[in-house]
């Protein structure tokens, strides 16, 4: 069964821990934007002590948004969900070093974001691609923006309030469950099935 949650974020890890595979997710509050090059900045300021804010209980928002100056002041154009498994080979550090609560981006992730979820009590969820419009529409306010001369507008960290960011199905929750494992089983079973039929 299907459920549906609105979550403000940071979110507690008793709030993580009772989502499941399939569930429905609308954020609030703050999120980051964060993509290969930037989980590697992020990381090394951490370890230096000058993080720009904390990252505990926050939502890693895999995304290079589009942007815009208006009156001085940057506004998102549009803003979709990149490739999460681009990021796979550094995500388990990531979720292990920063405390983030929960990674949300396109596509899937493998074993190490699966194991990390599983480890540190977080969630993998995804977003509709081709959406990227619509969920510009969900950003109230850019918070801040870190490393936009070194890495450019798309790679660079855009600390974001948002309102009802979603929907967001989660696709590898806390238990280490992963939505991609159950819809393979079926399409081999079915393929299976339809082969016994020829």
């Amino acid at each position: 069964m299907t459920r549906e949650y609105k979550l403000e974020t940071p979110l507690r890890r008793e709030e993580v821990t009772r989502l499941r595979v399939g569930d429905i997710l609308y954020v609030s509050g703050e999120v980051f934007t964060s993509r290969d090059r930037t989980q590697r900045l992020i990381l090394e300021s951490k370890s230096r002590g000058n993080l720009p804010f904390s990252l505990d209980g926050l939502i890693e928002f895999h995304a290079g948004p589009i942007v815009r100056k208006k009156n001085s002041r940057w506004e998102i154009v549009s803003i979709g969900p990149t490739t999460s498994f681009r990021m796979e080979a550094g995500e388990y550090s990531f979720i292990r070093e920063t405390g983030v609560a929960g990674v949300v981006g396109k596509g899937g992730m493998g074993e190490k974001t699966r194991e990390a979820c599983r480890e540190f009590k977080a969630f993998y969820g995804i977003l509709p691609g081709g959406a990227a419009a619509f969920l510009a529409k969900k950003v109230e306010s850019i918070l801040g923006v870190y490393w936009l001369e070194e890495l450019g507008v798309p790679e660079a960290m855009w600390h974001l309030k948002v309102q009802d960011l979603g929907p967001i199905i989660v696709a590898i929750d806390s238990l280490g469950n992963n939505i991609y494992d159950s819809l393979r089983k079926r399409v081999a079973e079915n393929l299976s099935r339809l082969l016994q039929e020829v």
